[in-house]
């Protein structure tokens, strides 16, 4: 009975031990193929569409490869970033680019083994070539690329598309803060409009009565001829010898309707400190400042 009892224990132990160095065996695979899924991809490009137009992303692109920083990658643990790159015209580190387009580089020499480019060491070149081309009024491609090449060995590390990501994200900040300063103006412009039309509607009534007791006393004696005569000095004017703007409105950059050429007459209806409101011989209705003005003769 006792050799009975030992014989299964001694069965036992082996199995339970198989049983464990499958379970370990699992778990490592398992381990092991995790950490495959999750490696790491060099050398792939980075291309994106950009809501804006092409001139933005050009002058977004121009300041970002002027900053001397290149983002998304370091040096030293400390760092946030590699500085001390500066802008190039070309760089060997890229072929030479024949598509359309236009092309940007930003080039950091002397860069020690800078992070998230593949089994980079050594001391060599950084470099960031961005292609901007536009593709509609709002719409513009922007291409990023980084490499990183030794000095000694001459070898080539490719980016993960770290550097690609954060100077990406620099470039649209860039273009972010253009947007909301076109906005600002926009809504500078048009406050002032509405302050010098407030202005107009306050001093139109003032000015025009001023004309008025002006045409009055000038012709105070004067024979019904020599009054109309005064009284179309008083509201006539020509356009002197380089001609006059005729404006939609008594702004500077408000739409021209016409120019007029010199010696054009027009009669005055409204009267501000620095426009006129005229009415041409054909009834056209308009603004003119009143330096481009002269009385007639």
């Amino acid at each position: 009975m006792l050799e009975n009892k030992q014989i299964p224990s001694r069965k036992l132990i082996p199995r339970r031990l198989a049983s464990v160095i499958a379970v370990w065996l699992f778990f490592s695979s398992a381990a092991v193929h995790g950490r495959q899924s999750k490696q790491i991809k060099y050398g792939v490009q980075f291309a994106i569409e950009v809501p804006a137009p092409e001139s933005e992303v050009l002058q977004a692109v121009a300041e970002v490869a002027d900053d001397g920083i290149i983002q998304g990658t370091k040096e030293y643990n400390k760092d946030q970033y590699v500085e001390g790159a500066q802008e190039a015209r070309s760089s060997p580190l890229f072929g030479a680019w024949t598509g359309p387009g236009k092309v940007f580089y930003k080039v950091r020499t002397g860069a020690l083994a800078p992070v998230n480019f593949k089994e980079s060491s050594d001391q060599g070149t950084l470099a960031v070539r961005y292609v901007v081309q536009g593709e509609g009024a709002n719409q513009t491609l922007l291409r990023i690329d980084a490499v990183f090449v030794e000095d000694f060995r001459r070898t080539t590390h490719a980016s993960n598309g770290s550097v690609e990501s954060a100077e990406y994200k620099d470039i649209q900040q860039h273009i972010d803060a253009m947007e909301l300063n076109k906005k600002q103006a926009e809504q500078t412009e048009e406050s002032h409009k509405q302050d010098v039309a407030r202005q107009i509607l306050t001093e139109t009534p003032r000015a025009e009565g001023e004309v008025s007791r002006l045409a009055a006393a000038e012709s105070y004696g004067q024979t019904l001829e020599e009054q109309v005569t005064a009284l179309r000095h008083q509201v006539e004017r020509r356009a002197g010898p380089a001609g006059a703007q005729l404006k939609s409105a008594p702004f500077k950059t408000a739409t021209t309707l016409k120019p007029l050429p010199a010696g054009t007459e027009v009669v005055i209806l409204i009267v501000t400190p620095y426009w006129l409101g005229v009415e041409t011989s054909d009834g056209q209705h308009g603004w003119i400042n009143m330096r481009q003005l002269e009385p007639l003769p």
